[in-house]
């Protein structure tokens, strides 16, 4: 996991805030200066909240439980998409569906209904339906796919939520916190940190603030999807090993003759 440049994130914009009547007082300790009426955000703290969050992240994947992405607005949400796929993430980039985690069984039937419509497309006689329902099952097939085909993998509960915005996805951070789901995210100075368990303080209106952020997340969570590779390579080897060791025991070791019978005595 490579560390994070000071020179990268300022190139990216990551430490443009918002202006100072939108602040919020709890970002204080993360703002290093105010300048044309513009909170500057301090990155060095960038730097230290990023690495933090990251060694966080790489445990989670080493673990290998999954870490859904959340990013619903414009410029986040194909950034988002691509790198969270690159690393085999469920992510949310259309629109949050309400209870999507306090209300999962919910989703997951609706998931499973999406399911099904891919069934019964695939299926030889749905061409035999008429025109008129052919296009209603499309468009709702479509329409679940837009909401909920980047989770479809998902089949319980994510153990972390990495949020870009959580003013925009407050439902969403709101969710995690009763559930008691560590979060991450980016938080600009118009945000709360303490409402997140990881926050990193950056600019999370720049696609190119966002894209300089998550590239470090994802080369930490890559890192520890390695390493939970290269330790179950080794657990098999170590399996394997007693194995051969026995059976070439087994070999060199002389085989115990059995005591014959002795001969009955003839009456």
């Amino acid at each position: 996991m490579t560390e994070i440049k000071f020179e990268e994130l300022l190139e990216a914009g990551c430490h443009f805030g918002h202006l100072k009547r939108k602040w919020n007082p709890k970002m204080a300790p993360y703002i290093f200066k105010e300048h044309n009426g513009i909170h500057v955000i301090d990155l060095q703290k960038t730097i230290a909240k990023s690495e933090e969050a990251a060694a966080a992240l790489k445990q989670i994947a080493k673990s290998g439980k999954k870490v859904l992405f959340v990013a619903t607005k414009k410029q986040a949400k194909d950034v988002v998409a691509e790198m969270a796929k690159s690393v085999d993430m469920p992510f949310v980039t259309e629109r949050w569906p309400g209870g999507m985690l306090t209300n999962f069984t919910t989703i997951r039937k609706a998931v499973k209904k999406m399911n099904a419509l891919d069934n019964l497309m695939h299926d030889k006689d749905f061409n035999a339906i008429s025109k008129r329902e052919r296009l209603q099952v499309q468009r709702e097939r479509a329409k679940l796919d837009k909401n909920l085909g980047s989770i479809a993998d998902l089949t319980r509960l994510p153990s972390a939520l990495f949020v870009i915005d959580i003013n925009k996805e407050h439902i969403a951070v709101a969710e995690a916190r009763r559930l008691n789901i560590p979060t991450f995210a980016l938080v600009d100075t118009n945000c709360n940190p303490d409402l997140i368990d990881f926050p990193i303080p950056a600019n999370d209106d720049a696609s190119k603030s966002i894209q300089a952020i998550l590239k470090h997340m994802m080369e930490a969570i890559q890192e520890g999807l390695n390493e939970r590779m290269l330790d179950k390579e080794a657990q098999a080897e170590e399996a394997e090993a007693p194995v051969e060791e026995n059976a070439e025991n087994n070999e060199e070791a002389p085989r115990a003759r059995r005591p014959r019978k002795a001969a009955p005595k003839a009456e």
